[in-house]
């Protein structure tokens, strides 16, 4: 069982780095994840790499004893990718296309894009795979978070055409199955099949389910691309993705086919308002979070993961993009740690180290205030950090009740 942090070198000048690191093993802290956004400090331009920056960081890290999960940059392409390639960009339902400037913003269907991204972590594994320091990769940051998985841009309908012509022998195969009789629904060919938006009223829900699946396929094979190649140049060290919980638009277990370690970001009050909480229950779990939710989805990714999760980034305090923010009681960001390794989590990570002085994030609480100064919830850290140097390993045990979730048929129902 071990604490981890996430930390952003970048954001910070570099004389600040070693101070950080031994204030975090002060904290004790063990894991350190890094570099899941910097793509335009590592490529500012077109084929200009530095990497010496963050090789610099990694060895600082390093040498105050810190391990490093290193992330993959590709949840931020950055400006000059993304004039050089604008189909990369995802389009959403109404055909608006999605523009730069926050995160996440590709498509998920454009071989482009997978093309950069094959380069770019190549360009990484084959720097830093064989670091000592480096325990572990994060594959991009976050599928589906911010509505991201369903693309309705031309590449997305080129391949959903493919797919559907491999998934089903003939048009007449699919026009059955799909029961396009009705309401005149055939299709003559693959190539006449559209996206299902933008109809008068509700899309056939068998071309929905459809979609659904082909949407989740694309990120298994968006994320094959990065695991084929860390496994490469990057043998023997853990492959991990962050994911969210409540975002079901893909097959979460389908992608943790090609991981190590099932991990998820747990903002207990964050998530307070999707977790389909009343008034009544809003204002009871306004500061502590629903008690079910998160022990729901440690066991949830415990499946995914076969057996090995983590939380790659936990609340440490007032979020900043939830409807509400409130402050959380105190004593709870140690108790939604020991809930987590309770459920058999082998990593807590908070997010953020120090709060960021700028942007998107500028108002997210960290474990230490922009100055670097502890935030209230660093001393809690501590205290959990230890109390676990007591505890002995515990023994697992068979049980004799499962919980099944299965994200295709929960699209189905969705659906309806």
């Amino acid at each position: 069982m071990k604490i981890g942090v996430c930390y952003y070198p970048e954001h910070w000048p570099e004389e600040d780095w070693a101070i950080d690191a031994s204030k975090m093993v002060a904290l004790g802290i063990n894991v350190v994840r890094i570099g899941e956004f910097a793509w335009s400090r590592i490529e500012p331009t077109d084929g200009v790499i530095e990497l010496d920056w963050l090789r610099r960081a990694i060895d600082t890290l390093d040498n105050a004893g810190l391990e490093i999960v290193l992330g993959t940059p590709t949840a931020t392409p950055p400006k000059w990718l993304v004039d050089k390639h604008p189909d990369i960009l995802a389009v959403d339902a109404s055909g608006t296309t999605r523009g730069f400037g926050s995160r996440r913003h590709y498509c998920f269907s454009s071989l482009t894009y997978r093309q950069e991204c094959h380069r770019i972590v190549s360009i990484l594994a084959q720097e830093f795979g064989q670091h000592p320091a480096i325990i572990g990769w994060q594959t991009d940051n976050e599928y589906g978070c911010h509505d991201t998985i369903f693309s309705y841009s031309t590449a997305a309908r080129n391949g959903f055409q493919r797919w559907c012509a491999e998934q089903y022998t003939s048009i007449e195969v699919l026009n059955s199955r799909w029961g396009n009789v009705f309401w005149s629904m055939e299709y003559r060919s693959f190539s006449e099949i559209e996206l299902p938006t933008a109809t008068v009223t509700e899309p056939n829900p068998a071309h929905q389910l459809a979609f659904w699946r082909y949407s989740s396929d694309q990120v298994r094979a968006f994320n094959q691309v990065q695991t084929a190649l860390l496994r490469q140049h990057s043998p023997d060290r853990l492959l991990i993705h962050n994911y969210m919980g409540n975002f079901p638009h893909f097959d979460h277990h389908a992608v943790a086919k090609d991981l190590d370690v099932a991990a998820w970001d747990n903002y207990p009050l964050g998530f307070l308002d999707r977790d389909g909480s009343n008034t009544d229950e809003l204002q009871k779990w306004f500061r502590t979070g629903h008690p079910d939710s998160s022990a729901l989805h440690h066991d949830l990714y415990r499946g995914v993961g076969s057996g090995r999760w983590w939380v790659m980034e936990q609340q440490p305090g007032p979020v900043n993009w939830a409807p509400h923010n409130p402050s959380p009681l105190n004593g709870m960001v140690r108790l939604w740690g020991w809930e987590a390794f309770a459920h058999g989590a082998e990593v807590v990570a908070y997010f953020r180290w120090r709060q960021a002085p700028f942007a998107q994030e500028q108002t997210h609480t960290g474990l230490c205030l922009p100055n670097g100064e502890p935030d209230t919830g660093a001393a809690e850290v501590q205290a959990l950090a230890r109390e676990l140097q007591n505890i002995n390993p515990a023994q697992s045990r068979a049980q004799t009740i499962a919980i099944v979730f299965d994200y295709c048929g929960n699209a189905m129902q969705d659906i309806g």
